[in-house]
């Protein structure tokens, strides 16, 4: 039989997810769009509690910041552009109000350090081993915010350096939570900022950094799953890019999306996801009436559709969806 593609071998773990078990992804776009596929669905995943992170240094500044239950302070925000910001957040967290701003941060952070305490799974996605270190502070960035890129120095990590930041990092995860597995995957997003070499480079750099780090532990608590190269060996075509050339096209998306919940969930997860999906449709409509009776009418049978689903799995909290069909009956 011809074969026209390589096929990337998945992984295989004896431990799947269901959604009676807690999981957290932190990291890039990757992990930005499965958490959020998951969250529409239901599933008990809380999704860049600093927001997206692409660099291996900030990923292990927040999840260090985690681990020590850190409450952020007025006096680590910065004002520049009619905003407040944190160098340690994604720019979603900026706003006019830094008391707003920090009871954010923080209501984020003592969630997602309550859920790294019981998670399952902690799924780790680095972008780039690009970093911008802030000349003034030596920090090392989450987010520029657009400040004038003589503020930093832009720099491109090493394995070891890579390596020796995370290494302690997994020691302190695995004491505070021994059941904890924790999977690294590399963003199949191209970072042509600096060139196609260098992007090549900085690629390398990650497989290699967490190939060390799952060598070093030798056993199924530290493993890889290959978005990466599901993008670059599996599809392999320009075809399967967006528009930019750079990102995965929705078709691309779908896919490894596709691998990675046949790899991780459980077959009932995976039953009740294909069930939910069937009621987003309603959710995701846009009626020209809303107050039409007969759209009305629709919903309403959705919404009783959803209740049935909530019966038949009572461990689920189907809340999500239960206030948007609510919301759509009476706006």
């Amino acid at each position: 039989m011809i074969k026209f593609r390589t096929e990337v071998e998945l992984p295989q773990f004896n431990k799947k997810i269901g959604y009676r078990d807690q999981s957290l992804l932190i990291g890039s776009c990757f992990a930005e769009n499965i958490g959020l596929y998951l969250q529409q669905r239901c599933f008990p995943v809380l999704v860049n509690p600093c927001g997206i992170l692409y660099n291996p240094l900030s990923i292990a500044n927040t999840i260090e910041l985690l681990i020590t239950q850190k409450t952020f302070t007025k006096q680590e925000l910065f004002f520049s552009n009619g905003l407040y910001h944190s160098f340690s957040h994604h720019s979603r967290f900026s706003g006019t109000d830094p008391d707003i701003i920090l009871g954010q941060i923080n209501r984020q952070a003592a969630d997602a350090s309550d859920r790294l305490i019981n998670a399952s799974y902690l799924f780790i996605t680095f972008g780039t081993s690009w970093v911008f270190e802030h000349k003034q502070s030596g920090q090392v960035v989450s987010n520029c915010h657009k400040l004038p890129s003589e503020t930093f120095a832009h720099k491109r990590l090493t394995i070891n350096q890579i390596t020796a930041s995370w290494i302690p990092l997994i020691e302190n995860l695995r004491a505070i939570n021994p059941a904890l597995n924790i999977v690294f995957t590399v963003s199949p997003i191209r970072h042509l900022k600096d060139g196609a070499h260098e992007n090549q480079l900085s690629k390398s750099i990650l497989l290699m950094a967490i190939e060390e780090m799952i060598s070093h532990y030798k056993n199924d608590a530290v493993c890889y799953f290959p978005s990466y190269e599901l993008m670059m060996d599996e599809l392999r075509d320009y075809r399967f890019y967006a528009a930019d050339m750079t990102h995965p096209s929705d078709m691309a998306v779908d896919f490894i999306r596709e691998k990675f919940i046949s790899t991780f969930l459980d077959n009932e997860s995976q039953q009740i996801i294909s069930e939910v999906n069937k009621l987003l449709p309603a959710i995701n409509h846009r009626p020209f009436n809303p107050l039409e009776e007969g759209y009305i009418s629709f919903i309403e049978k959705q919404a009783r559709k959803l209740d049935l689903l909530q019966n038949k799995y009572p461990f689920v909290n189907f809340t999500l969806l239960s206030n948007q069909f609510s919301e759509k009956t009476t706006n």
